[in-house]
C-alpha cells in the first residue's frame, strides 16, 4: 500500500485531506490519495502558465522524445501499473494489462503526430488587388488544457488527454478521479523522468470546488471531460467561452442480420456487453436481432454469458468482477427489478455476490424501461427481434445517446444505410460497438458529447490555426 502525495508541476505536495482507496473485490484498503484545494488549483494554474512559455517553444523532436520515453516505461512497468489499475477499480488484470499496452501505443502515437502537426500555404490571387499574396497557416498551441478523467480506464483515458497535450505543445491540469487517482500520478511521475519540463503537468485529484475554480479561470482555454452525460452538460455551461470536449455517456447498440456467422456475431458482442463488467460508455447495452435468427442467437448468447468465470480481478481467468461501488450496484438491481415489473424477463444472471453482480440477458423489455432507454454502466444486455432493417436503425436511434453502433451485415447495401442513418459517432461494421483503437477518431452526438478525441484529432482541439498573408511584392 503507497501514499500519494499531489504532483504540482512536477513536485510532491501535501494536500488539504487525505482519503484511503479500496479494493473494490473485497473492500481491503490499497492506498491513499491526498486532495487538492484551492490553494494546490492557484499553484498549478500559476506553474501551468509559466512552463507554457517553455513548452510551446518545444521543438517537435524534443516533443516526440518525451512522449516515446513514457511510451517505454509504459511498456517496462507493465505488470506493476496493470496492478495498480485492478487494485484501484477493480477491472480484471487480464484487461488491466490490455490496457497498459493500449496506453503505451497511445504515447507511442502521439509522439508520431508531434512531428505530422503541420499546416498549409495558398496563393490568394484568386481577386484583383491581392496578386503575389500567399497565406500561410499553422497551428499553435493553445495554452493550459484543464481535464477530468473517470475511473474505468485510469491511465488510458487519461494518457488520451496527456499525450495530445504535450504533443501539440500545451500545459495540461489533469483531475483524475479519486478512486484510481494513483494510476494517473504514477504516469505523471513518468512523464517528469522523461524529461517534461517544470510544471507543464499537475496531476490534481481535488474538491469540485478547486475544479470549479480552474475551469473558472480565464487561463485555462480547454476543457476536456470524460464521464457521465450530466455531469458534462453541466460543466460545459461553467466553462462559458472555452474551447470544450465531452466524451460522455452511451448505450450502444448492435444490429445482427442473418448473413453473418452466429458464432462471430454472438461473440464479439458477448465480449462487447461484460468487458469490464459492462463498466464502458460503449458497452453493448442493446442488440437488435433478425427474427430468422432470434431465438438461436439468444440460446448460444445465454450460453456463453454462464460460461463467463466471475470472481477476483487478480485472478487472470476471471472476466466478472466488481461494479465500482455499492451504489452502482443497487441502482443496477433497482432498474432490473423495474424492468421485471414492467414484463421484462432475465433469462441468467441478476444474483449479487457482495460488488459482483452475475452478467444478465434480458428479453421482453419495454424501451420505457431503464435498462434500455439509460446508460446501464453494469453486466446487461438486453435482446430484441426485428423484421425489418430499417426498422432496427430506427429503434438504434431511438436514444437520448449516440456514441458508436454496431452493424453485422455483409449487404453493403444495409452497411451504407446505417452508415448514414444512424445518429452515432461511430458505425462499427461486422464488430460490437465496443471496438476502438487509440489513433481512430472517437466521439458521439447527441447526449453522448461534443468535439472528438483520438490522438490527431484531439491535437485539433488542443490547437489553433493562425493565418500569416504574406506579400511577396516586397
Amino acid at each position: 500500500m503507497r501514499e500519494f502525495k499531489l504532483l504540482l508541476g512536477g513536485k510532491w505536495e501535501n494536500g488539504e485531506e487525505v482519503k484511503t482507496i479500496r479494493y473494490p473485490y473485497d473492500d481491503r484498503e490499497v492506498g491513499k490519495v491526498h486532495i487538492a484545494g484551492a490553494s494546490q488549483a492557484e499553484k498549478a494554474l500559476d506553474l501551468a502558465e509559466e512552463a507554457f512559455k517553455t513548452t510551446r517553444k518545444l521543438s517537435s523532436e524534443e516533443r516526440y522524445n518525451i512522449l516515446a520515453r513514457v511510451s517505454a516505461a509504459l511498456r517496462e512497468r507493465e505488470e506493476e501499473i496493470a496492478r495498480e489499475i485492478t487494485l484501484s477499480c477493480g477491472k480484471p488484470i487480464k484487461d488491466a494489462i490490455t490496457e497498459v499496452k493500449r496506453a503505451q501505443f497511445t504515447f507511442l502515437t502521439a509522439a508520431e503526430e508531434a512531428k505530422r502537426i503541420g499546416g498549409e500555404i495558398y496563393p490568394l490571387d484568386m481577386r484583383k488587388g491581392a496578386d503575389e499574396r500567399w497565406a500561410i497557416v499553422r497551428r499553435f498551441p493553445i495554452g493550459i488544457i484543464f481535464g477530468i478523467s473517470p475511473f474505468n480506464f485510469p491511465l488510458n483515458l487519461v494518457a488520451h488527454k496527456l499525450a495530445p497535450a504535450i504533443a501539440s505543445g500545451n500545459t495540461i491540469i489533469i483531475r483524475p478521479a479519486t478512486q484510481t487517482a494513483t494510476v494517473a500520478l504514477i504516469l505523471g511521475e513518468i512523464l517528469y523522468r522523461a524529461g517534461l519540463p517544470e510544471g507543464a503537468l499537475s496531476v490534481l485529484p481535488s474538491t469540485y470546488q478547486a475544479a470549479d475554480l480552474i475551469i473558472a479561470d480565464p487561463r485555462v482555454k480547454l476543457l476536456t471531460f470524460t464521464g457521465s452525460a450530466q455531469v458534462g452538460w453541466g460543466l460545459k455551461q461553467k466553462a462559458a467561452k472555452k474551447k470544450v470536449v465531452l466524451e460522455l455517456g452511451g448505450n450502444a447498440a448492435s444490429i445482427v442480420e442473418p448473413d453473418i456467422p452466429l458464432s462471430w456475431s454472438v461473440e464479439r458482442n458477448v465480449l462487447g456487453a461484460y468487458n469490464y463488467s459492462g463498466q464502458v460508455c460503449i458497452s453493448v447495452q442493446r442488440i437488435y436481432v433478425h427474427s430468422s435468427i432470434y431465438d438461436d442467437f439468444v440460446e448460444e448468447f445465454v450460453r456463453r454469458t454462464k460460461a463467463l468465470k466471475i470472481g477476483d480481478p487478480l485472478d487472470g481467468e476471471v472476466r466478472i468482477g466488481p461494479l465500482i461501488n455499492d451504489a452502482a450496484v443497487e441502482k443496477t438491481l433497482e432498474w432490473v427489478e423495474e424492468a421485471r415489473s414492467m414484463g421484462a424477463r432475465v433469462l441468467t444472471g441478476g444474483e449479487r455476490r457482495g460488488r459482483i453482480i452475475t452478467p444478465m440477458v434480458i428479453v421482453d423489455a419495454p424501451h420505457e424501461a431503464r435498462v434500455v432507454s439509460q446508460e446501464a454502466f453494469a453486466p446487461l444486455v438486453v435482446i430484441f427481434p426485428y423484421r425489418e432493417f430499417e426498422e432496427a436503425v430506427e429503434r438504434v436511434n431511438d436514444s437520448r445517446y449516440g456514441l458508436q453502433a454496431g452493424v453485422f451485415t455483409r449487404d453493403i447495401v444495409k452497411l451504407r444505410y446505417a452508415y448514414e442513418n444512424i445518429e452515432v459517432g461511430g458505425v462499427v461494421a461486422n464488430d460490437a460497438p465496443s471496438f476502438r483503437v487509440d489513433h481512430m477518431i472517437y466521439g458521439g452526438v447527441k447526449e453522448s458529447g461534443f468535439g472528438r478525441e483520438g490522438l490527431r484529432y484531439a491535437i485539433e482541439e488542443m490547437t489553433e490555426p493562425r493565418l500569416l498573408v504574406l506579400n511577396t511584392k516586397f
